[in-house]
């Protein structure tokens, strides 16, 4: 990963952390930007107009971080609240690429990881907001993967089950809910913010090189074993 720029956003908590450390631990150079702005640069996915400034003028990867955990009943979810699971998670999305473009065009060989849920496959109840809003980023990422193939840039998504991240804190909030999430599992646990930078590291990586358009189900076997 040396000698090369990566555009992180939400670099500064939960999955996108462990995503920056790990890429920070081989040797890349980062590019963090975040709501709150600490320790990176400060960034709004759902302003206009859209700004991101301090984009290095050759972006070798970009990774959207920024999402949503709100469950509820449908007929309990008011329309705004539908507008601001798609704002957050599919219309910054497209914000940010939009402004990494020209960065990435540069590269030889770019990659863009984005993030979709389990719940897009399996259809679960109270997930009809998040689970809208990222099979919209399933279907952008396939498009762009078509789009930008022959200019080498690959384009995938990681769709997880439960994380434990700051915005789960309240799903895993006692002993009882962390023990029903991991039984919900067929590998007995919760994901971890290391198990997807791990999965991150490998689609940014030239080990993914022959790889574009695919949507990684790291779930803990939740969306294909029963």
């Amino acid at each position: 990963m040396k000698n090369k720029n990566f555009v992180i956003v939400g670099g500064n908590s939960g999955i996108g952390k462990s995503i920056s450390e790990n890429l920070r631990n081989e040797g890349a150079t980062l590019y963090l930007y975040s709501k709150s702005g600490e320790g990176t640069h400060p960034l709004d996915v759902t302003q206009e107009p859209f700004e991101m400034e301090g984009l290095p003028e050759v972006i070798d990867g970009v990774v959207y971080c920024p999402g949503t955990i709100q469950l509820k009943p449908f007929h309990r979810i008011g329309l705004d609240a539908f507008k601001e699971e798609m704002e957050i998670n599919f219309f910054g999305a497209v914000r940010v690429l939009q402004a990494c473009l020209k960065g990435l065009k540069k590269s030889e060989s770019a990659s863009v990881v984005l993030f979709s849920t389990v719940a897009v496959q399996m259809g679960m109840g109270f997930h009809s907001g998040i689970a809208s809003a990222k099979g919209a980023v399933e279907g952008l990422t396939r498009s762009l993967a078509a789009e930008w193939a022959p200019q080498k840039i690959r384009v995938n998504a990681i769709a997880p089950s439960l994380t434990d991240t700051p915005l789960a804190n309240q799903l895993l909030a006692s002993p009882e809910k962390r023990e029903a999430s991991d039984k919900r599992h067929p590998l007995g646990r919760v994901g971890t913010p290391e198990d997807i930078a791990a999965a991150s590291r490998y689609l940014l990586s030239e080990e993914s090189s022959w790889m574009t358009g695919q949507i990684l189900h790291l779930d803990g076997g939740m969306s294909v074993i029963r």
